[in-house]
């Protein structure tokens, strides 16, 4: 009879943090071997590789977004499981017992338990409310280990409180559940390294921690990553590159401008490294030049600027690759004045990009007009980001073994569901 098997996924994890084994000594017992990630190397995109050993292109999940063409909307993570078009683990294992701790695209899936953040947006403020399958469960969960705080799992306030407690719903549901595939998500060494940078002892130290009380002595436990940061230095900014060629059109409402998904040529839904733009037709090619003839203040950044092709109908006709010291801003506007609200708060929803700047408060607002303190709109803050995929193994995913499970010394992504399902299944 096959052990169960445990994944952890912690997100951030990179094979160069296995050269200072003095800040991870559980980590450093295992056997860590680079990883590839599929194009885009981010967070959904990756996950859906992971769990289903196919790429993007079969997937469909481009990005952490994608713009929906019949509804004129930028989507930024959608958690239905019908968006991943690819049977996944718990498809490809039936009758295993599997439960999901916090991974995308987990709602509604075939698993036995499932628990993702799921807050509930009312006149009266947010309720913190985790969806959870069996129904119940996450409120079981709550009464055993304590509640599940959603400002520590992202904004300005985030840290190890959230994975600290993921991690403790993860002893609790392999003791009490006994699941034959258990899957969960770490992301405090992710965010920590957007905020200081890729290289931060204190958050390996504190991840490292919790993968030594996760490390099941009767399971075969696996270690993996998504990807890989990088140091960056400063954003860039498709949009505004695209509107000032005339490409990229908005609407002024209440004296704020808007994005105008329907008559704009081309715009750009950006999400870390990479950038889909999304071009009418005959307008690929002004896009790309837009981006390439770019001012001079700007000329340092956009003239590395790569393009890449994802054959799925949900990217963009051209993907913008930042240059590996930079990262895309969604922001549009040229005047702050016009900026929409959203701009200034977390909204992970509106916003037709990801925003790291969510993790900052904006002190010096704050302190100038005493009001409730909004988020950082000050893309300088941002040290680490990821999306690339280069070809030195330092800076690809890593997966980490305590078992010889016979893999070779460099591994794809792609590789890591065959891996469970053979495990598994004996």
């Amino acid at each position: 009879m096959s052990k169960p098997v445990v994944i952890l996924n912690v997100v951030g994890l990179s094979p160069r943090h296995f050269e200072q084994p003095a800040l991870i000594p559980n980590l450093a017992k295992l056997n860590c071997r680079p990883m590839k990630p599929t194009f885009p190397a981010v967070t959904c995109s990756m996950q859906a590789t992971l769990l289903s050993g196919k790429p993007p292109s079969d997937h469909g999940i481009i990005a952490n977004g994608y713009f929906d063409r019949d509804s004129y909307e930028v989507k930024f993570w959608e958690q239905p499981a019908a968006l991943v078009q690819a049977p996944r683990l718990w498809d490809l294992l039936p009758g295993k017992k599997t439960a999901v701790l916090f991974w995308q695209n987990s709602m509604f899936i075939n698993a036995d338990i499932v628990v993702t953040p799921r807050p509930l947006h009312l006149d009266s403020g947010m309720v913190q409310w985790c969806y959870s399958k069996p129904a119940g469960y996450f409120e079981k969960l709550k009464t055993e280990i304590g509640d599940f705080k959603l400002q520590h799992y992202w904004g300005p306030v985030a840290g190890i409180g959230s994975s600290r407690w993921i991690a403790e719903a993860a002893k609790w549901t392999y003791r009490n559940e006994r699941p034959d595939l258990l899957l969960v998500y770490l992301p405090h060494l992710d965010y920590s390294s957007q905020k200081f940078g890729p290289s931060q002892p204190q958050a390996l130290r504190e991840v490292d921690a919790l993968i030594g009380e996760l490390m099941f002595d009767d399971a075969t436990v696996i270690v993996c990553s998504e990807y890989a940061l990088t140091p960056v230095t400063g954003a860039l900014y498709p949009n505004r590159q695209l509107r000032a060629a005339g490409l990229l059109r908005y609407r002024e409402i209440a004296g704020k401008e808007y994005l105008d998904f329907e008559l704009s040529d081309a715009f750009a839904m950006v999400d870390h490294q990479i950038a889909h733009i999304y071009c009418k037709p005959g307008k690929l090619e002004a896009a790309r030049q837009a981006l390439v003839n770019c001012s001079r203040e700007q000329a340092r950044g956009y003239k590395e600027i790569e393009f890449a092709t994802i054959a799925h109908a949900r990217a963009g006709e051209l993907i913008a690759v930042a240059p590996r010291d930079k990262w895309f801003s969604y922001y549009w506007w040229d005047d702050w004045a016009k900026a929409p609200e959203f701009a200034h708060t977390v909204d992970i929803h509106r916003k037709p990009g990801y925003d790291p700047c969510e993790l900052w408060f904006d002190w010096k607002k704050f302190l100038s007009t005493r009001r409730l303190p909004t988020t950082s709109t000050n893309p300088a803050l941002v040290k680490g980001s990821h999306g690339r995929v280069d070809d030195d193994p330092r800076d690809w995913a890593v997966l980490a073994t305590r078992d010889e499970i016979g893999l070779a010394e460099k591994v794809a992504a792609t590789d890591l569901a065959p891996l469970i399902c053979r495990l598994l299944r004996g």
